[in-house]
This record gives C-alpha cells, structure tokens and sequence, in this order.
C-alpha cells in the first residue's frame, strides 16, 4: 500500500500541524471557519493541489482507487482535522459516484470520472428510507415522458453540495407500487437541463459539520433522457444495497480519524500539571477513559480493515463485516465521547482555544456516521444473515485468511459490483473459535501462543473461550428463527442480539489482527500490536458491555495500553493501527 501510505503523509504535512497557532490550516482557523460556517480558507486549494478528489475515481478511468483500505487511509489526514472539508469535498463525491461505478455504462463511468479529475462536484439525490430523519425526508419521482426518456418532480430539502454539483445521481421513485423495484437511479448533468425546470432551495444548517453545504432542489417536469438510467428501470434498491456495500467499510475511517484527535486533546488535557505538581492524570478514572477511548479506536480500526480488505478477498462473506463495522464503530466511539467530556469538564464545551476541537468532533461525529437512518439500515441488512449463519456456518466455516488482517500487503483488484448482499459463510467468527483452540496450543514455539507470559497467555485465552461461548448462544438464539420469519427477524430482540453479534465479530477482527502481527509484520506500531496487552484489554472491555461474567481486570495490559497513549501524544503518532506520524 506504498501509494497510499505516502499520499496520505504527504496529505498530513501539506495541511501542517493542527497545534501550531501560526499555521493558516491549524487548529484556530478551522475553529474559526466552523463557527462561520464555511470551510477553511486554503484548505479545498490543498485538496486540489493533492487530487483528492482523483481518491474517489477507479484507476482504470484514470483516477487512483484500486483498494478500499488503501481509500480509508487517504481520508484521515482530512478527517482528522475537518469532517466538512473531508465530507463535502469529496467523500460525498465517492457516495454519489458508487452506483455508476458499480452498474452504470462506460459513457456514464467516464462522464462521472470526468466531473471529479476536473475538480466538480457530484451529488446524490437519495430515496426516502425507514427510519427517516430530516436527510432523508421526501423524495422525487419520475414518471415516463411522451416523447421518451423521463419527467422529474418533486424535492429534497437537504442534500450535500447541492448547488455546487455539476452532476446529480438521483433515487427517483418509478413505481406507484411498494416493495424493492420501486425506485431507480438517474445520472444527471446539470449543465444540460431546460433552465427553470430543477432549482436550489435554501442552505439548512447542521449542528455538526457546519461548513458542508447542505441545500435542497426541487423538479418541476424536468425533462430526463432515457439514457440517463443506471442500473435498470426499477433497479435503485438493490443498486442502494450493493453502494452499501463499497461505503460502509469507509465509514469507520472517518469516525475514528475525528475521534483520533478528540482522544488528543484529551489526552493534551490530562497531563497538564497543575499547582502542585498533580495532573488529571493521577485519577485513576481519567486513565481509564484514555485507555478506554483508545481501545475503541483500535476495534474500530480493526473492523475497518476486515470490512475494506474483504471486499478484495472475500467479496462474498463481506456484507455481514461492512454492516456491523458502519453500525459498531461509530457506537462505541459515541460512548468513547461521552466518556471523555466528562474529563475534560466544562472544556468540553470550549468554542475556541486548545481543546475546542473536541466540541467540534462531539458535534460532527453524528453527521459523519449518517446518524440513526444509518444505523438502523445496517443492523437490518445484518438480521437475515444471522439464521443462516446458525443453522449452517457457525462453529463450521473455515477461519479467515491472514491477508484479511495485514496492514500492508497486496491485494486482488477491487470489482466493485462483485461484493454479495448475503454472505454465505462467515469465516470471521471462525478466526474467532480457531483462535481459542490456538491459545490452549502448548509449547513456547508456537506461533500465536508462544513467548507469551503465561499470566496474559491466561487472561486472554479466559476472554476468548467466553466470546467463544457467547457466539454459541447466539448460534442457539438464530437457529430457532426460519429464514422467511420477517415477525421475528424485526423483534427488538433480534435487534439487541445483531448488537452482541457485532461486539462477537469486533473481538474476532482484534484477535487477527493480533495474530498477524505475531507473525512479524511489522510497521510503527508493530511491537505493541505484537502484545498481547491489547487485545486482552479490548477483549475485556467488550465482554464487559456484553454483560458477560468477567476473570480479573487486566490491570497490566491496561497499563501498557495507556503507555502507548502517552508515547503516541508525546511522539505525535496517530492513534489507529498505523501509528502513523502526524505533522
């Protein structure tokens, strides 16, 4: 991944250091930019001088996206200072663009393609879903046109980069009739649509991500060209599900790049000294939340790689991984946040000065993770797959390849159609089980057990055979469900089960995570990813929200967690799996 690990830094030391009052991209003209509602002066200039928005385009149409984990790389230099600028530059382009990339016809592919390397903006237009919330409410239609082709009508009140798109991918309802072939998916220019005929309504203001524009259009018999459809009449459903599939993987990256620097400015808070000589350090709570928060950035760094490297690998397994990774990481990083305003205090609410950028990521992180709408979207796609996995996988299936959990390393080009809405195995739980019975492999050579004192040898193989039997209720609990039994696949229990499947698989991705880096792969954070302190310390912390019986607290490995904290403050390293150097 040498491309993107050195697009990525050179990212990072374009945008300088966010601490460095002097620096015209750092901590205060952001603030300052955000109050105002705008994204910082120079900073989009950066981005286009970077070709960022090239991110978001295959390589073969002439952009620089072969790999999704290489992609969620790219975004956190952005995101760690700016969801707005991140967002609405460009992430947002990749949402919109990811149903052409994926069904759309070769002059489609190159006129999308064509929009972003000359630095315009593409816009989606999305349907009206379940649990909707105000970014979701109302929708258009498109009703065919005497002459051919389509009429367009209706509105959306808030839509990102509304007015400053150049093309629209638009979900438009084209059936009066329900179920899933109601909606299809247009691509539309707006350089070539009748004047008058789809006009911008007024900016909305966000609460989070105040300097993304949020606008709305509305159509009014805007005349559509049949050649406009993607995918197939009545195919926008579907062609929904399987854009899931691409953006979902994505969606860690950039709430943990947000969080990575909240945990920094608390971190900054906690060991200030104070009259006296004592720190807030010296409370035992406050090193539990750094610890905490940290451990939570790991998980979800570790479901986002299994989400993004999956596609590559295992396209047909990854559907569960990329739903439970979109719908856990920006959980328990929300829990993480709630957690670290209570140290911070009433700093938590600063609008301005050293640690005001955590407001600012307290108030974009439901924004970036597409709120409730989202969420309840993926435990949904989760819930049919989960019988299936009961009744035939679980327990069964073969563990995951090691490629999966690799830092680094090469990977099969990326096909974005090819990825299965329903997995048919789940090779993630079983690295779960298989590393259980590797743990209670003897001898001091062995690859995972091996050279492990036995006192973390203990702690981490107890916490294991206990999500191993978690993951064995589970199996009972689903393998009552039929696959047709819709009454009991929307109960709130199955909901409350999905949530305790996502915890079982996070564990499952820190443990191959941690078995690879066994293996010597190495990297800046090579050594501590080769301890066992971390994963005993996640384990332990997701067994606790299980509700599981817990062994004894870890207090060691939490100790040497926390170490890692403060030496990655100190050495200004992120705090993901790279531990990459910041500016």
């Amino acid at each position: 991944m040498g491309a993107y690990e050195d697009r990525a830094d050179a990212l990072e030391r374009a945008f300088g250091p966010l601490d460095d009052p002097a620096n015209p991209l750092g901590r205060e003209a952001i603030l300052a930019a955000d109050a105002e509602g705008r994204t910082p002066a120079g900073a989009e200039e950066v981005l286009d001088a970077h070709r960022f928005n090239a991110e978001f385009v295959p390589v073969e149409l002439g952009g620089a996206l072969s790999r999704m984990d290489g992609l969620g790389r790219v975004l956190r230099p952005v995101f760690r200072r700016d969801a707005s600028l991140g967002f609405g530059y460009g992430l947002n382009c990749f949402f919109a663009a990811a149903p052409v990339w994926i069904a759309g016809g070769a002059g489609q592919r190159a006129e999308v393609a064509g929009h972003l390397l000359q630095g315009r903006r593409v816009a989606v237009v999305r349907h009206e879903v379940a649990h909707g919330n105000d970014f979701v409410r109302e929708e258009f239609t498109a009703r065919p046109a005497a002459g051919g082709g389509f009429l367009l009508d209706g509105s959306k009140p808030v839509i990102a980069n509304a007015s400053r798109a150049a093309g629209l991918v638009v979900f438009a309802r084209t059936s009066e009739g329900g179920g899933g072939r109601s909606h299809s998916v247009m691509l539309l220019d707006r350089t070539g649509l009748p004047e008058g005929r789809l006009t911008d309504l007024a900016r909305r203001s966000t609460n989070g991500m105040r300097g993304t524009e949020f606008g709305g259009l509305r159509a009014t018999g805007c005349p559509v060209p049949a050649g406009a459809l993607v995918g197939g009449l009545g195919g926008g459903y579907e062609l929904s599900l399987r854009s899931s599939l691409l953006i979902r993987g994505l969606i860690p990256s950039i709430v943990l790049a947000g969080a990575d620097t909240a945990l920094r400015t608390v971190a900054r808070f906690a060991v200030r000294r104070r009259a006296g000589g004592r720190s807030p350090l010296d409370v035992q709570h406050v090193r539990d939340v750094l610890t905490g928060a940290f451990l939570d950035l790991l998980l979800s760094d570790c479901l986002a790689l299994v989400a993004t490297r999956g596609l590559h690998l295992m396209p047909r397994q990854t559907s569960a991984y990329a739903a439970a990774a979109a719908y856990l990481a920006p959980k328990i990083i929300a829990e993480s946040m709630d957690e670290m305003s209570a140290v911070l205090g009433e700093e938590s609410l600063a609008q301005d000065g050293a640690y005001a950028m955590f407001a600012k990521q307290l108030r974009d992180l439901p924004v970036t993770s597409l709120g409730h709408a989202g969420s309840a979207g993926r435990q949904v796609s989760l819930l049919p797959q989960l019988p299936f996995f009961a009744r035939h996988v679980w327990f069964t299936d073969a563990e995951a390849p090691a490629a999966l959990f690799r830092l680094h390393g090469e990977l099969p080009p990326l096909e974005p159609a090819g990825a299965a809405l329903l997995g048919d195995g789940d090779p993630l739980a079983a690295t779960l089980v298989a590393t259980d019975g590797l743990l209670g492999s003897d001898g001091p050579d062995h690859a995972v057990s091996g050279g492990i004192a036995p006192g973390d040898r203990k702690a981490l193989g107890a916490l294991t055979r206990t999500l191993v039997a978690e993951l064995g209720e589970l199996r009972t609990a689903f393998a009552g469900i039929g696959a047709d039994d819709r009454a009991a696949l929307v109960d709130p229990r199955s909901f409350a089960l999905a949530d305790r499947y996502a915890l079982v698989l996070a564990a499952a991705a820190c443990l191959g995570v941690w078995r690879e880096q066994r293996s010597g792969a190495g990297g800046p954070a090579g050594a501590f990813l080769a301890d066992p302190a971390w994963p005993t310390a996640a384990l332990h912390r997701l067994c606790r929200r299980l509700g599981l019986p817990l062994p004894e607290r870890p207090a060691a490995c939490e100790s040497r967690v926390l170490a890692e904290v403060l030496a990655r403050l100190h050495g200004r390293r992120s705090y993901d799996l790279y531990g990459t150097d910041l500016a």
